[in-house]
């Protein structure tokens, strides 16, 4: 998905979002072009709350004049991108390293809406081989042996030679995948494993997912 099309994505995300509400700020690509769009609404009298889901989006909300609450209670909608889309709305999330908080804002959430461009629909979650699982440090060599175990051997995420820390401080494995028939049940198999933060796997979670395809937006929803 090329900027100007996000961007296109973000303006038409903007509908699903009315005064006085309290909203999901995603992480990436397509959620940065929303936060944007909803950027120049707020200089424009709209009145909303924002809640981000990593510090790279708290730092372009509040550049861009959207107020802030720090932790999520409740929220009205959430607007976020994916990595991964199957044709029943599950994800994978993850890639861009805020999958915990994405997840959590995305619960708390009455609705959540994913940004995508058609390149992120896939027939079996997994296409793009790797699943992001984020794990407190301690436990990186146990759980990485885990899911060695299961099949999956994963790497730790680094960059410029060294860890990638999470917004939470802790880091993150890349678990090589294949098909993922069952997204549920691989979800709860590595969150078992003891150190398990969270895995990419959002499922029966997306309430409406926006595609650009074709020139514009269309709508997928459960």
């Amino acid at each position: 998905m090329t900027d100007q099309e996000a961007e296109a994505l973000g303006a038409a995300a903007l509908a699903e979002v009315k005064p006085g509400t309290v909203v999901g700020l995603g992480t990436g690509q397509a959620a940065t072009a929303f936060i944007h769009a909803l950027g120049k609404a707020v200089k424009g009298g709209l009145r909303v709350t924002g809640v981000p889901t990593s510090e790279a989006s708290a730092s372009l909300a509040r550049t861009l004049g959207i107020p802030l609450i720090d932790q999520p209670v409740s929220l009205d909608v959430a607007v976020d991108g994916a990595d991964e889309v199957d044709p029943r709305l599950d994800l994978v999330k993850g890639f861009g390293g805020a999958l915990v908080r994405e997840k959590i804002v995305a619960a708390a959430a009455r609705r959540f809406i994913v940004l995508v461009g058609e390149e992120k629909l896939v027939k079996v979650l997994g296409g793009r081989g790797r699943l992001p699982v984020e794990v407190v440090p301690f436990a990186v060599p146990f759980v990485a042996r885990r899911l060695t175990e299961l099949g999956y051997p994963p790497v730790v995420r680094d960059k410029n030679g060294k860890p990638w820390v999470t917004d939470n401080g802790n880091l993150i494995l890349d678990a090589a995948v294949r098909a993922i028939p069952d997204p549920g049940t691989l979800d709860r198999t590595v969150r078992d494993i003891p150190g398990v933060v969270g895995t990419g796997l959002f499922v029966g979670m997306a309430h409406l997912v926006m595609v650009w395809q074709d020139g514009r937006a269309r709508t997928l929803t459960r």
